[in-house]
């Protein structure tokens, strides 16, 4: 018998028992429970529960093939009645309402049931005193970093999505011991408190935090999974992978470097440990991305090749937006929206991060990322929204994304795509203003010393805008105004000259369907229908199911309107959502598509030479600036 913390950054405190005789309760409960003895999974959960009072929580998985998690919730001193809550969102701004996926809610004390009363749609009543215990089922197989998914291969927890919480109690401690696992897997998670307990191949994982909230920040993965530590970080970073198309000596060089990088960048790590939870390929369900957390993020891709990009993004979170966050974000409402104005540079500007990790590391050439900053323009002015949608809005907005209309070019933006964009050229005009003796990137290590190390919220884009004049030694309220709360169109030409660089356009014409699709289980699905469209005019609708494509079956729509030309005449066999079927008939459009380069500019000045080497390197030049004063 061994015991191991799991991932802990913080001190595991378990009970006080004398060493032998705790040794002698744990084998003894572990031999109960191969005989299926529940009693026996109690004592080994109180043989690593921490000794001060706290809300336990007990997750089973068996039986994952039915996508079902069992919880029990233990809620010590209720005197009266509790209320117990479901949060409405975590992970994305949305509301999914995640009190929808709970089955059969009751509560005992002292061994009997006690009344429970369903108030709204995410919250209970509870009459008892003493210790109140209460259980439910909860069904997920949603995959992604912003789900939670259980099935016979894998389970991901996000556990603001399946445990519930006392509304009044969210700062007192908890625990999650999870029950005994499938064949093979394990457990992992960033949880700062995290114990594993095993017997022979019998293991038990119980996590915990000092609040609620901070245990939701804190998802679990469980599976056949491999890891590994990060060569060379200091504090420890782990990785921990599942599934298929990724390979260890890959991911051991991009993160040494990311970590390597961006540590130094800001100046020392703010956690104890770290920890990277992967999912790749077949494992890589559901909605694709990743998801930051203070001290883990979790990541699904599809291969080692699309990871890097997406890691340096979240790895750079654990500062910007996990410490220096929007002050109207703090403390979480679980139960309805928070606004902020602000989600332009807490995404926005960590994609501009993310670039520069990874042509600063390496990982990318220059060209890569010219590249990649032209396609961010492209996307942004290839949006009709962009000519009245400020990067502001937009982040106001976000709590829209769910609506599929929302997501059309010619209605939002989006603040990830504007926030680098203007990360970018606001690190220009830094550079320019102090004769590249200062950057965005002290700005950063401003804003993390004034709001990420003190735990204060700064006030969206006012202290944003501060941070940067205190930096450059002058105003940015004109720059501010115009394009961050307003929506005039962005001085390219101006700003990038400051940096040796050109954007240059290409703009080519091409057919149109007039709508787009996304394939759900075989079938082709209208998924928006372009407004003042042949589509739209012939009575195409969203929800439309294609089972036809003149007289053939529907393949690759996109890549045969690529082939064909404006005019074209097209007859759609559809099936209504409402089971009727048809044809539709209409010719394709055409479209003219502006494509971006951002070129460097041979004739650049030397100061502006400067500049771009900065920009591409992460340096500055405070001697030459010194020396130039004098």
């Amino acid at each position: 018998m061994s015991l191991a913390v799991d991932a802990g950054r913080a001190e595991a405190r378990p009970y006080n028992f004398p060493g032998q005789l705790r040794n002698s309760f744990v084998r003894w409960a572990a031999l109960l429970l191969r005989r299926g003895s529940l009693f026996a999974l109690l004592v080994l959960f109180l043989l690593v529960a921490p000794a001060r009072t706290a809300i336990h929580y007990t997750v089973s998985v068996a039986h994952p093939e039915q996508h079902l998690f069992h919880v029990t919730m233990e809620i010590p001193d209720v005197s009266g009645e509790v209320v117990v809550a479901m949060p409405a969102w975590n992970a994305l701004y949305q509301i999914r309402d995640f009190a929808m996926h709970v089955q059969r809610v009751d509560a005992v004390a002292d061994g009997k049931p006690v009344p429970i009363e369903k108030l709204d749609k995410q919250t209970w009543k509870i009459t008892a005193n003493g210790t109140v215990t209460v259980r439910y089922d909860t069904f997920w197989n949603d995959g992604g970093p912003f789900g939670t998914e259980l099935n016979s291969d894998s389970a991901f927890i996000n556990p603001a999505m399946i445990l519930m919480y006392v509304p009044q109690r969210r700062a007192e401690e908890v625990r999650v011991g999870l029950g005994v696992l499938p064949d093979g897997w394990t457990a992992a998670s960033g949880a700062p408190f995290g114990i594993k307990t095993q017997s022979g191949s019998l293991a038990l994982y119980t996590y915990g935090a000092s609040s609620y909230d901070e245990m939701t920040d804190c998802p679990i993965q469980l599976g056949k999974q491999e890891g590994f530590l990060v060569p060379d970080a200091q504090p420890q970073v782990r990785v921990v992978a599942l599934g298929d198309e990724w390979r260890k000596k890959v991911l051991e060089e991009e993160l040494r470097r990311i970590v390597a990088y961006e540590v130094k960048l800001m100046g020392g790590a703010p956690y104890p440990n770290y920890t990277f939870l992967l999912r790749f390929g077949k494992a890589a369900t559901g909605e694709l991305g990743g998801m930051e957390h203070a001290d883990s993020t979790a990541i699904a891709v599809r291969s080692d090749e699309e990871f890097a990009n997406i890691g340096a993004h979240e790895f750079f979170h654990l500062w910007n937006v996990k410490r220096i966050h929007p002050a109207s974000m703090d403390p979480i409402d679980f139960t309805k929206e928070q606004y902020s104005r602000a989600f332009w540079f807490a995404e926005g500007v960590t994609n501009t991060y993310a670039s520069y990790t990874m042509v600063r590391t390496g990982l990318w050439n220059k060209t890569q990322f010219y590249d990649d900053f032209s396609q961010q323009v492209g996307e942004l002015e290839n949006r009709p929204a962009n000519k009245w949608q400020s990067a502001e809005q937009s982040s106001l907005d976000a709590w829209f994304e769910k609506y599929p209309l929302y997501n059309r070019p010619t209605n939002s933006i989006s603040y990830y795509t504007k926030g680098q964009v203007l990360g970018f050229l606001l690190d220009i005009l830094i550079r320019d203003r102090t004769d590249d003796e200062h950057s965005l990137d002290d700005v950063m290590r401003s804003m993390n010393e004034e709001f990420g190390k003190t735990g204060k919220g700064y006030r969206d884009s006012l202290d944003v805008r501060l941070a940067a004049e205190k930096i450059a030694g002058g105003s940015f309220q004109e720059f501010f105004d115009r394009y961050v709360a307003g929506a005039e169109p962005l001085p390219y030409s101006e700003v990038l000259a400051k940096a040796g660089l050109e954007l240059r356009k290409d703009e080519r014409k091409h057919a149109s369907l007039g709508f787009s699709v996304e394939r759900e289980g075989g079938a082709l699905t209208v998924e928006s229908v372009d407004p003042e469209s042949a589509a739209e005019g012939a009575g195409l609708r969203r929800g439309d199911v294609i089972v036809s494509w003149n007289g053939e079956a529907p393949r690759n729509l996109e890549r045969w309107a690529n082939t064909h030309k404006k005019g074209t005449s097209v007859k759609a066999g559809v099936r209504r959502e409402d089971g009727t079927t048809g044809t539709v008939e209409f010719a394709l459009g055409e479209v003219t598509e502006t494509f971006y380069r951002t070129v460097e500019n041979e004739h650049a000045g030397e100061k502006a030479r400067r500049i771009r080497e900065g920009l591409l390197r992460g340096t500055t030049q405070p001697v030459r600036a010194e020396a130039a004063a004098r």
